[in-house]
């Protein structure tokens, strides 16, 4: 048995997929101000311990340690310990050592404004106060030593850094061309180990080596901020789950607990990577290669695309307005979650979020004291939702509470349900714009895969708003990033700089630039498949493409980068001389594809019919079909409501919607 559990911010998510591909789901509530607690009260949950294994937790909030017998094989976690960190600022006290003269670094930044057109928008202040940045004298360049780091020098560093107060929880080493010549980060994070043992010492050239000093500073400074809380949440998680675990990190692989306390900043988004890898999986059942995905939770949502079966990866990511240049399945996080607070602002316009309700007390429907209105208050109050189906737990909804709070905005109610599904579907457009038209990919060539609690109620909606004619609406979808990380595969992924015109390189060149970064994949991962690929540009551009290098002829490369270019960006100068900047390596031990563990139905259905509110205002009467246990090849026709265990989906009027063997339903605009 392979399993998955996903802490979002409203549930805890796990899907345990059996060696004859069967399904075993639990959800649960999560715990916002511990959410280990949440990850063992899922695997409670499915062990039987406490609740008859019905799926509804440990009764009491106790935190159970799951026994020996249970029969997990490996255990894979999606964690927001890291995300949650950067967000509410809640990491380790960092000190920064860095060359002399470069200790402003982080808040020159790139001399931009974080919106062009907002002068009193400010960037987000760096993970490290200026008082405890440590400037080195010394300095390197392209061809080594320029100043030398001398031992008085080294010894004045580590006094300086003991003589903070605070005392620092982590410091972070970063000089100038450590990712080509790291000699002095070396000597510099070895003295500072030996003199503060208790304390993590990251260095630059471990965790980017790669040039930019700026993305590569924040990153390492990023790293050490994590590190200490990352590393106490995964020991933590390793001692209580009686199984190998596994975590899941930005790049959609998995490390095993020892190497993710060392990665922390690869696991800012932890979570939504496995989602990606869930909504991969579906396309390749259902045979199609590419995919807009949306997953709607509780808190956020969070946009992403699948071309050619592969999810885009991308590196410098923002998250919570930090920079981390650490490879990355490309996620566009907007929040428009389920429990997303509606207001209206001074001049009369509709808002939705940022402030969400969260997990506690949650949207007023759930009867835990909010008050406030929510996405999914109006979703229940237009009747796409049913209040006979328990989310989780104990969670039951409640449309009179629902009503009573979507009457905040407008004593009379009248279409404030309808008006706040609009602009959350708005927001979402917008996130899945800038995953695919912004980068030259024409989201109607492609189709949708909504997921997540709440993202198939809003599949038709947001098809309409990109111009797509196809949306899958997959089996399980509210736990279909657990069922992504039961079968993401462990990964391990080297990088290394090396800055050369591909027409001044021969093959022979490129095979040895490869080579180091090869045989460390492999002797971090025996036995998984090496893939390289190499970050590209044009001569004078100022950033890069990462494409496919499976061979070291550079005509060959220069071939791919052309393509992938003119593909992104709509033009490849074939005259212009191209440039190789970077080198990766990645190190992938697969795991078998697990069934989808679809419950077919047979025969033919009957289905149920309730009045529901539209998003453009008015009602209709619509069909209800029991989601995951229809038949193969049943024809759906709009408006229905597929109601399902763990989320609901709504095909609008002019859709319709076919069973697909796989349990998934290919809806189409008529």
């Amino acid at each position: 048995m392979r399993v998955g559990v996903d802490v979002g911010g409203t549930f805890t998510d796990l899907v345990a997929v059996a060696s004859d591909g069967s399904l075993e789901i639990r959800k649960v509530a999560s715990t916002p101000r511990d959410p280990a607690v949440g990850l063992f009260r899922a695997v409670d949950a499915l062990i039987g311990m406490g609740d008859g294994g019905r799926g509804r937790g440990a009764s009491g909030g106790r935190v159970p340690r799951p026994s020996s017998r249970v029969p997990i094989d490996v255990l894979v976690h999606g964690t927001t310990v890291a995300t949650n960190a950067l967000l509410e600022r809640g990491g380790a006290r960092v000190a920064l050592v860095t060359t002399a003269g470069f200790e402003d670094l982080l808040w020159l930044r790139r001399q931009d404004r974080p919106a062009l057109y907002d002068l009193a928008r400010d960037h987000a202040p760096p993970l490290v106060e200026r008082r405890d940045v440590v400037g080195v004298v010394e300095r390197m360049g392209p061809a080594g030593p320029v100043v030398p780091l001398t031992e008085p020098e080294v010894t004045r560093v580590v006094a300086a850094v003991r003589g903070l107060t605070p005392a620092p929880g982590a410091v972070a080493v970063s000089l100038l061309f450590a990712f080509r010549h790291p000699a002095h980060e070396r000597r510099l994070a070895g003295a500072l180990h030996a003199a503060l043992p208790a304390v993590p010492v990251v260095a630059s050239h471990e965790i980017l080596p790669l040039f930019r000093e700026y993305e590569r500073t924040s990153t390492t400074t990023a790293e050490a901020y994590l590190r200490p809380k990352v590393s106490t949440y995964v020991a933590r998680a390793a001692a209580q789950i009686a199984a190998p675990l596994q975590i899941m990190t930005s790049s959609g692989g998995t490390l095993a607990p020892e190497a993710a306390t060392t990665r922390a900043a690869s696991l800012a988004l932890s979570g939504p990577a496995g989602g990606v890898v869930g909504a991969r999986l579906v396309g390749q059942a259902v045979g199609i290669a590419d995919l807009l995905t949306l997953d709607m939770g509780g808190t956020s949502a969070d946009a992403s695309l699948v071309t050619g079966g592969v999810a885009l990866t991308e590196g410098a990511e923002v998250v919570a307005g930090i920079p981390l240049a650490l490879p990355a399945i490309l996620i566009e996080t907007v929040s428009s979650g389920g429990g997303s607070i509606a207001t209206v602002d001074e001049g009369g316009a509709m808002k939705v979020g940022p402030r969400s309700a969260g997990a506690d007390p949650g949207p007023a429907c759930y009867g835990r004291g909010g008050t406030e209105p929510t996405v999914t208050d109006a979703c229940l109050a237009l009747g796409w939702l049913d209040p006979a189906y328990p989310l989780a737990d104990d969670v039951r909804l409640d449309r009179a509470a629902a009503e009573r709070a979507l009457r905040t905005l407008r004593p009379d109610g009248g279409g404030v349900a309808a008006g706040i599904v609009e602009v959350a579907a708005a927001v979402m457009a917008r996130a899945l714009k800038r995953v695919s038209v912004a980068r030259g990919i024409d989201p109607r060539t492609m189709a949708l895969l909504p997921f997540g609690g709440a993202g198939p109620l809003f599949g038709c909606a947001l098809a309409d708003a990109l111009g797509m004619s196809r949306v899958v609406i997959p089996p399980h979808p509210g736990v279909l990033s657990a069922l992504g990380l039961a079968a993401a595969p462990e990964r391990v992924e080297l990088l290394a700089s090396l800055h050369v015109r591909l027409d001044g390189v021969d093959a022979a060149g490129i095979r040895k630039a490869f080579h180091p970064l090869g045989v460390g994949a492999a002797s971090q991962l025996p036995g998984a498949v090496v893939t390289r690929f190499a970050d590209c540009r044009f001569a004078g551009q100022g950033y890069e493409v990462t494409v496919p290098a499976p061979q070291d002829d550079p005509a060959a490369l220069a071939a791919a980068f052309r393509t992938v270019h003119r593909a992104r960006y709509g033009h490849a100068d074939p005259d212009q001389a191209i440039e190789l900047v970077n080198l990766r390596v990645a190190a992938e031990r697969v795991v078998p594809a697990p069934g989808l563990g679809r419950r077919a139905g047979v025969g033919g259905p009957t289905p149920a019919r309730r009045e529901i509110g539209m998003r453009g205002g008015g009602s209709v009467r619509a069909e209800v079909w029991p989601l995951g246990e229809l038949p193969p090849d049943l024809e759906l026709r709009g408006p229905a409501v597929l109601a399902g265990p763990d989320a609901t989906a709504l095909i609008e009027p002019g859709w319709r919607g076919t069973v697909h063997r796989s349990g998934a339903v290919i809806v189409e605009r008529r």
